[in-house]
């Protein structure tokens, strides 16, 4: 594929990929399974999620990104290997162009290993773009005039509250609390209320059929664990009041992290704000009703982008098509070959 583009939203729970021309053509589970006794790779993506919590002792599925930053450099780089050359074939004589996003905090050191883990994996240059701005982007804000947006990007590691202006970031947070701070509450509260101990895709899948950030009625799921106290497996019915209460304290983290951004947002981007409202995105923007909690918090319209999933995706597609419109927002470095 001559001249490939692609975008790659390298979040902690979940890899999208985007090809100019094509769109987001991958949308995986960032886990890896190896045989640790070959050290040979098994699985990527979905069929290694399917993995967790049920290999024997010499598989392991790793998830090699951590509070959306890289905790495995070298599962990173074989894992991202794995999703171009599943992008752009096995066979190709120029390498592409890659773009990749990273959270608003990441340090130096940091954006040097996302960077050199891509280029490793095949890139013939790697360009970072920070979530929000890819967000704002995938989401068709027009971020180059000089109006004040906020977007919260809600990840699975990491959630990024910043606010955009003449192209780039005036004031920003990124916090490590995301979907799988959720997971973890919810794993936790099943586990003080109701002495049942259950997995990651349990606690995934409850958050997304009863989770909410409120009181929700009508809803309900049985669920499977095992119980702490006999050692037998046992099954529960969980309502949305329960989830109300134990995501509570993780609603607020994210509330609370808006809240600072504003704190610190200059006056007259703060009446822009109020006029376009709140952009989410992000998977743990579709928690039900965090929209309605945030807005009830802050007094200002918060709203979920149409695609909220694919959103930072979608922005990286659009700022490879137009490099020089966004070059101010990119770091690169070219691959240098030996």
């Amino acid at each position: 594929m001559f001249g490939a583009h692609v975008g790659i939203d390298l979040g902690t729970a979940t890899v999208l990929v985007f090809v100019k021309g094509k769109g987001v053509v991958i949308r995986e589970p960032s886990v890896v399974a190896i045989d640790k006794t070959t050290d040979k790779i098994l699985a990527v993506g979905e069929e290694a999620r399917r993995m967790l919590g049920r290999t024997p002792g010499n598989i392991v599925a790793i998830r090699p990104l951590k509070d959306g930053v890289i905790s495995d450099y070298e599962i990173t780089e074989r894992m991202l290997k794995y999703f171009i050359k599943k992008t752009i074939g096995s066979s190709w004589f120029f390498k592409p162009k890659v773009i990749v996003c990273v959270p608003s905090g990441v340090t130096e050191v940091e954006k040097r290993a996302v960077i050199d883990a891509t280029n490793e994996a095949g890139a013939r240059t790697t360009y970072l773009i920070e979530e929000p701005i890819a967000a704002a982007i995938g989401a068709k804000l027009d971020i180059s005039k000089p109006n004040g947006h906020m977007i919260v990007d809600i990840g699975g590691g990491t959630s990024d509250i910043a606010v955009i202006s003449l192209g780039g970031i005036v004031v920003n947070t990124s916090i490590t609390v995301g979907g799988d701070k959720l997971d973890e509450a919810i794993i936790r509260y099943m586990r003080k209320k109701h002495n049942v101990m259950i997995g990651e895709r349990t606690a995934e899948d409850i958050k997304i059929n009863v989770g909410t950030a409120h009181k929700r009625e009508n809803v309900s799921l049985n669920v499977k664990g095992r119980n702490l106290v006999t050692g037998l497996p046992v099954s529960i019915k969980i309502v949305g009041e329960d989830m109300a209460i134990a995501l509570e304290e993780v609603v607020l983290k994210i509330s609370d992290a808006i809240q600072g951004v504003f704190e610190r947002t200059p006056p007259e981007l703060i009446s822009d704000i109020a006029e376009h409202g709140i952009l989410m995105t992000g998977g743990g923007a579709l928690l039900h009703g965090l929209d309605e909690f945030i807005e009830k918090r802050t007094g200002i319209h918060t709203y979920v982008a149409d695609n909220a999933i694919s959103c930072v995706a979608e922005g990286t597609g659009i700022a490879l098509e137009s490099l020089h419109l966004y070059e101010d927002n990119l770091m690169t470095i070219k691959l240098k070959y030996r």
